[in-house]
Parts: C-alpha cells; sequence; structure tokens
C-alpha cells in the first residue's frame, strides 16, 4: 500500500495523465450521452438555489445532477491529493521562468499559486481585489460569453469536432499570451509590486 500510495503522489507523466482525461469524453459520451465541461455547473448551482423567475435557470436542472457529482469528485479529488498525497519535492521551475517572475517581483516558488498574490494575507487589499475578484470575473465572464470554460471547449468540443470550440479554444490561447506577456507586468506595476 506504502508503494503505490508513493506512486500516486509523484507527478504523472503526460502519457498517462493525458489519455485519462482524453478518455473522459467518450466515457461520458458512451454511458450517458453526457458533455464534459466543469463551468455549466455554475448555472445548476444558481438554479437550484436561485428561486427567480430568471428564463436561463429555467430548465429540469435535475437531469444534470451527475454534472454536480462530477464536480464535486473533482473538489474531493483535489482535497485529497493536498492533504495525502502532496509531493514533498520541490516544485520545479524554469529558470528562465523564475527570472521572468521576478522581474515581475514574485520570488516564492514554493507552491503552485505564487504566496506574493493569492495569499490569505493579501485578500482584503488591492492585489486581492484585483487578482481574486476581478479576475475572477473576468474568468466568469469569458466562460459565459465563449459558451464553456476551456476544459469543456478543449478537451469536450474539439474531440466533437466543433468549429466554435477550435475558435474558443484558439482564442483562449491568444488571451493567456497577452495576459502573460503584455497586460499582466503592467498590472503588476499597478497593484504595486
Amino acid at each position: 500500500m506504502n508503494e503505490f500510495l508513493n506512486w500516486v503522489s509523484q507527478p504523472w507523466p503526460w502519457y498517462i495523465a493525458g489519455p485519462m482525461i482524453g478518455l473522459t469524453v467518450p466515457i461520458l459520451l458512451i454511458l450517458g450521452n453526457r458533455s464534459f465541461g466543469i463551468s455549466s455547473s455554475l448555472r445548476h448551482v444558481c438554479a437550484i438555489c436561485v428561486p427567480a423567475k430568471i428564463p436561463f435557470f429555467q430548465y429540469n436542472w435535475r437531469e444534470e445532477i451527475w454534472n454536480l457529482m462530477f464536480v464535486a469528485g473533482v473538489f474531493l479529488g483535489g482535497v485529497v491529493a493536498a492533504l495525502f498525497l502532496s509531493n514533498p519535492e520541490a516544485i520545479v521551475i524554469a529558470e528562465s521562468t523564475q527570472r521572468d517572475l521576478r522581474a515581475l517581483g514574485l520570488t516564492d516558488f514554493n507552491s503552485l499559486l505564487p504566496a506574493e498574490i493569492f495569499s490569505w494575507e493579501y485578500l482584503f487589499t488591492l492585489k486581492g481585489f484585483f487578482f481574486m475578484v476581478v479576475g475572477g470575473f473576468l474568468v466568469g465572464f469569458g466562460t459565459r460569453y465563449a459558451g464553456g470554460c476551456t476544459s469543456g471547449h478543449a478537451i469536450m468540443g474539439i474531440s466533437n469536432l466543433q468549429w466554435p470550440s477550435v475558435v474558443a479554444t484558439a482564442f483562449f490561447m491568444i488571451g493567456g499570451l497577452v495576459m502573460t506577456h503584455l497586460l499582466l507586468p503592467f498590472i503588476m506595476t499597478l497593484v504595486g509590486f
């Protein structure tokens, strides 16, 4: 059992993790003609919790309860992995990336998220507001405007040969590059790095 836990806690190579993610699409289609995606779960939660007569939330959300169970499984899997299966080794970040991050004022490379931005200490500061609230709003707005999130479009939509998903995924990538190389240095200066 200990060997299994050691194996599971190590980073998995792309040729194992990639096919496992990719096989989710045909499994969902074969088992129940379901589409893979995470962002639609927020709509289901709102349909359950918001009693208003908003047309967007007027549908039979009970038929989509499987999606909420899927998201709950993803969340619980993340909790189990973080608490019991975390890799004690230092996170490997390319030297060139570390140099670029230092130029932006980030120096803590011991976690997946930069502690200078994503920590409870900065939650109620301009930094925290900008990155967590404004950033969260933009992600939510973009997901709704694009008709789905990156997992829905890039994994499910492209595998189903949907042209809008190809376009959306291309613009997700372009947006990420523009944000990283053009907007992030400006934003970091604006919020005080």
